[in-house]
């Protein structure tokens, strides 16, 4: 059955990037040592492996918010950007950008087209239904995007990569929600060295948990 994952690297300290972002410093200060898992050392550790696969292979559709997609504030102005990930993108799939400014598609090697949103989480999420034909649908961040997707009701899974980094401040994943919302059930960790990896299943209204 098709899902909607989300999956975010975390802070021990439930940041998913640090203070003072700017174009030269996109995660904030610290915030890059929260991707060490799969950048640094041990990226090539089983468990990473296995889980870089599953945020990235054989998703339908991508949707992430404008902050994930580049530093570009404001009317767009004829930017050249195009993300982050040069010409071939990871992402493989249509990427569904939220933005209150339209844009041009942006069409990419490897599959890879992002398409601009300006009409809130719940459009961007019908697109991505639409074209993902019964495959999962990635919700990649950043830390606005995905609160928007879990208030909405979108999100059947959150996977949270977590760790032993303290950033202090930052931007948090889980901010602005009532006590016990959203209710969720741990349904596996694994672990790698300096990373625990958890899943948690969404529990909806009515469901068992």
């Amino acid at each position: 059955m098709a899902r909607t994952n989300l999956s975010m690297s975390i802070s021990a300290d439930g940041y998913v990037a640090g203070p003072d972002q700017t174009e030269q410093n996109p995660i904030g200060v610290g915030g890059l040592d929260l991707h060490d898992w799969h950048i640094g050392p041990s990226r090539d550790h089983p468990v990473n492996r296995l889980v870089m696969s599953e945020m990235m292979d054989g998703m339908g559709a991508t949707i992430m918010g404008r902050n994930m997609f580049g530093p570009i504030r404001g009317e767009w102005n004829g930017s050249d950007w195009q993300g982050w990930w040069g010409d071939t993108p990871p992402y493989h799939c249509p990427v569904f950008v939220l933005t209150h400014y339209a844009h041009d598609p942006i069409e990419l090697n490897g599959g890879t087209t992002f398409h601009f949103v300006t009409d809130g989480i719940e459009s961007a999420y019908a697109q991505a239904e639409a074209v993902a034909g019964g495959r999962d649908i990635s919700i990649a961040g950043g830390a606005s995007c995905a609160r928007q997707a879990i208030k909405a009701g979108l999100v059947d899974e959150i996977d949270l990569q977590v760790s032993a980094v303290i950033l202090g401040s930052g931007e948090r994943l889980f901010d602005g929600f009532q006590p016990g919302l959203p209710k969720l059930e741990l349904v596996r960790v694994l672990e790698a060295p300096g990373v625990a990896h958890l899943r948690y299943r969404v529990t909806r209204p009515g469901e068992d948990a």
